[in-house]
């Protein structure tokens, strides 16, 4: 049985992350810089990648990274959630970051030290809606149509996240994994839910690039190392709502009593932390398969994908409807966590995406 606890490096590790997002990333901080131009924290980006190390935990030290595992990774993703940290680190230092090491190739050594050392940042050109399975394009369910041609690349990607932040686009194309500079691709911002998340359209002309792997075996580690992360960034989000929700309810009076007070109330969070619970567990598991390279990583990131998912997007509308009237205000947080549970609900396959996929993997037979 995976051990599903935290251990003592973990609970520090989580501390020093939570000090500086604390310090550097106050909810009114984020909330301005949806207001603006750039599309990522570049101060806070560099706090938590380069000063704290965080961007190379996973990254055996001699390729440059901290020789940690995914559930030290999993850990800071919880933490970022919480927050709604407006940086790359999913697409960087979990997406990209696990192609990288998955291809395997010279070709992806020195970029991945750059990425583990937090000084560049590399976005794997996938929609953000692919779901493991989608990384050839060839499904019918991505928007990916680029094409390789005597090292160039031609063709579009849509809907990116990160895009516009990046230095450097992992791109899936025929005949496997392409690095392509940004600066050599056009971008175009597109509307996003989430602005603390930002996506962009990708579009490729006669693109020079580099193949760092071959097949598409890297893209779709990727991918699947990237749910099972997002899965404990759902969770610490749900976690901060719920803590919210319930130190909000405790001093709003009505009719003289705290509403926390009031047994619908008290049962609707009841509930709530009992589905929080199932979803650290799940989340928990996932990252320690990915961890472990488990043989059941698909089943264990298909199941917290499914779960946290939802948890999450519960959680945030729990915490707008009972902080009541200054719940759907701009001038408080609530709304954030709402965007972005609703875009993690989304990114890397919806929770009936993957519960589709759990029953294909476990011989579960169509209704």
């Amino acid at each position: 049985m995976t051990d599903l606890l935290y251990s003592e490096i973990e609970d520090d590790l989580r501390a020093s992350v939570r000090q500086v997002l604390d310090d550097k990333a106050p909810w009114t901080s984020v909330l301005a810089g949806t207001e603006k131009d750039d599309p990522c924290d570049a101060a806070l980006w560099r706090a938590v990648a380069a000063e704290l190390g965080c961007a190379g935990l996973p990254v055996p030290e001699d390729l440059g990274g901290a020789g940690a595992t995914w559930r030290e990774t999993a850990v800071v993703m919880e933490e970022i959630g919480r927050f709604a940290a407006p940086v790359p680190f999913l697409t960087s230092s979990v997406i990209a970051t696990a192609a990288l090491m998955a291809a395997g190739e010279p070709e992806a050594a020195d970029l991945l030290a750059r990425l583990a050392a937090g000084e560049t940042i590399a976005v794997l050109a996938v929609p953000f809606s692919a779901a493991p399975g989608d990384e050839t394009g060839e499904t019918g369910r991505t928007a990916m149509t680029v094409q390789e041609d005597g090292g160039a690349l031609t063709g579009e990607v849509t809907s990116v996240a990160d895009g516009l932040a990046a230095d450097v686009l992992l791109v899936p194309a025929a005949g496997g994994l392409y690095a392509v500079d940004a600066a050599d691709a056009r971008r175009t911002a597109v509307t996003s839910l989430d602005m603390t998340r930002r996506l962009a359209d990708i579009a490729f002309t006669a693109a020079p690039a580099r193949r760092v792997a071959e097949g598409t075996g890297a893209a779709g580690a990727a991918l699947l190392t990237g749910a099972a992360m997002l899965a404990s960034e759902q969770l610490g989000l749900a976690e901060r709502c719920l803590d919210d929700t319930v130190a909000y309810v405790k001093t709003r009076y009505q009719f003289g009593r705290p509403v926390g007070s009031y047994q619908g109330l008290k049962h609707r969070l009841a509930d709530l932390w009992t589905s929080i619970t199932q979803a650290r567990a799940v989340a928990r598991h996932a990252a320690s398969c990915v961890a472990a390279g488990d043989g059941d990583t698909r089943i264990a990131v298909a199941v917290a994908q499914a779960h946290c998912s939802e948890t999450a997007l519960r959680a945030a509308e729990e915490c707008v409807q009972m902080h009541g009237g200054i719940g759907f205000t701009w001038e408080h947080p609530a709304h954030l966590y709402l965007k972005r549970a609703k875009a993690d609900a989304i990114a890397l396959g919806t929770p009936d995406r993957h519960r589709a996929a759990l029953a294909g993997l476990v011989d579960l037979p169509p209704a």
